[in-house]
């Protein structure tokens, strides 16, 4: 673990949030040194923080012993220099199981995936999360997604919530979140994160900065680092024509080709590490890979995305 506060080190990021894949062998097993080399290339590309076996990652995948290697693996690749989050999820006795194998792995926070499968109520969903934040001493980002919407009172609350630092939005609301942003603002002062966490997140990253929400999760940022660190620095430098190029050029066509398959926002990134170099390994079931179409498709969208980078200079 680091020694400096998470919710100091994410507020004003340096570069994208990378969510690393999870590395297999031939053999389907986690293949640590790839995983290793996949997480030090990427904190040496730019990335602020290492948001290790989460959805990119394959968290669902993972048994309990995988995952806190993977978890010790992305922390000893990162060496302290940026902050290892890591995934926990499942009902409440499994998210506070791996939540504390992430804590003895040395990760320096948790992000607190949606409970499986269940549809809760709010007092519900409010006593799962303040258990798995009690848990450990690891700070919790809480991801909002699928069965795991909040209302702006409930945010305030989870706000309220010793040991949770920051909300993850995977619905795309903005009408909510601005809602929420302002009821938290208005009710618990202080500086609660929050992070834009839809897939390919850069495509709505304009959108969500409109409301305040300047942090965002990189799924490209696994395979076209160039190109992910590029899009940073135009929102952070307010060059609109590069962030509109880019958007136009590559985003727009990547989140067109990841339509094209159920599943592809993890396995068409993953297959797009590989075409990067590094074996990455295939997909875990009931993922599967991608159409090789579109595989192709995706290796013509990284040479438009680095052409397109050319441009600027």
């Amino acid at each position: 673990m680091t020694s400096a506060s998470l919710a100091a080190r994410l507020r004003i990021p340096s570069g994208p949030l990378f969510f690393p894949v999870t590395a297999y062998g031939p053999d389907g097993s986690v293949d640590l040194d790839t995983y290793r080399t996949h997480v030090r290339r990427g904190v040496e590309a730019g990335a602020a923080a290492v948001f290790a076996c989460c959805g990119t990652g394959e968290f669902h995948a993972l048994a309990p012993e995988e995952f806190q290697a993977c978890v010790g693996a992305a922390v000893e690749a990162a060496e302290g220099r940026v902050p290892v989050v890591a995934g926990a999820g499942y009902g409440t006795a499994l998210a506070v199981r791996y939540a504390r194998l992430a804590e003895a792995a040395g990760a320096d926070g948790l992000l607190a995936m949606p409970p499986y499968l269940v549809v809760a109520a709010q007092e519900g969903l409010l006593r799962h999360y303040r258990e798995v934040a009690a848990a450990t001493s690891l700070p919790v980002v809480v991801y909002q997604r699928d069965n795991a919407v909040f209302t702006p009172g409930s945010v305030v609350e989870l706000a309220r919530t010793e040991g949770v630092i920051g909300l993850k939005d995977g619905l795309g609301d903005l009408d909510l979140m601005q809602r929420i942003v302002s009821a938290v603002r208005t009710e618990v002062p202080g500086d609660f994160l929050y992070f834009n966490g839809l897939p390919t997140a850069e495509q709505t990253q304009l959108a969500y900065r409109g409301i305040g929400i300047t942090l965002y999760s990189s799924a490209v940022f696994c395979f076209a680092p160039e190109i992910a660190v590029a899009f940073h620095k135009a929102l952070e430098t307010g060059d609109r024509a590069t962030a509109d190029r880019l958007l136009d050029g590559f985003y727009r066509p990547f989140v067109d080709l990841r339509a094209q398959g159920r599943g592809y926002a993890v396995s068409l990134v993953k297959a797009g590490v590989r075409l990067r170099g590094l074996d990455v390994g295939e997909v875990r079931p009931p993922l599967h890979e991608p159409a090789g179409d579109h595989v192709k498709q995706l290796a013509q969208l990284i040479e438009r995305g680095h052409a397109l980078l050319e441009e600027d200079m």
